[in-house]
């Protein structure tokens, strides 16, 4: 599940879950208490992937990146903020997502998107390139449209999401010992 690049392995800390069959690939960091769930691709190759804490990334995922060139020098890493719930089959592709972030079952977050902290990105929406998603607010569509303020309980909501796949990461990594 963790493979090698170019000498460059995957650094986990402690209190980190990942599903056996989920593949990291070379520069990946993944912070505290995070987890990563059945079937994700994570490859770490042309770039690099970081990945916060208590984030959680579902099953059959795929987590990517771009690399350097003349017209972009550093090119796109994924860096993916704490407390983050990333639904089942999402696709993330040389971002930045802040803190206390839900994306939908689905979704798509192509190059150069920032989405600020706070947000909730709906199931199947597409974020084309270098769109910037503000904080506090519902995203929706194909391509993603700004729908509303997110409520309170939405608010708080977003950290009670990312605690309860701390809960089941723990319960898997008890069940394994």
């Amino acid at each position: 599940m963790l493979r090698s690049y170019k000498g460059v392995v995957p650094n986990l800390a402690e209190g980190v879950y990942v599903d056996e069959s989920a593949v990291l690939v070379g520069d990946i960091t993944i912070a505290s208490d995070s987890s990563i769930w059945p079937l994700v691709a994570a490859r770490g190759d042309v770039n690099y992937i970081k990945i916060g804490a208590r984030t959680n990334i579902q099953d059959g995922s795929v987590l990517h990146l771009t690399r350097a060139s003349k017209s972009n020098p550093d090119g796109y890493p994924l860096v993916i903020g704490d407390d983050v719930t990333v639904g089942h089959k999402v696709m993330l592709h040389g971002c930045k997502l802040g803190n206390r972030i839900l994306v939908g079952m689905g979704a798509i977050i192509m190059d150069n998107v920032a989405v600020e902290d706070d947000v909730i990105i709906g199931g199947g929406a597409l974020v084309p390139p270098n769109k910037t998603l503000e904080s506090g607010y519902l995203y929706v569509g194909s391509p993603v449209k700004k729908a509303r303020p997110l409520t309170e309980d939405e608010l708080t909501f977003l950290k009670v999401s990312a605690q309860n796949y701390v809960q089941l990461k723990n319960e898997y990594l008890e069940e394994g010992q």
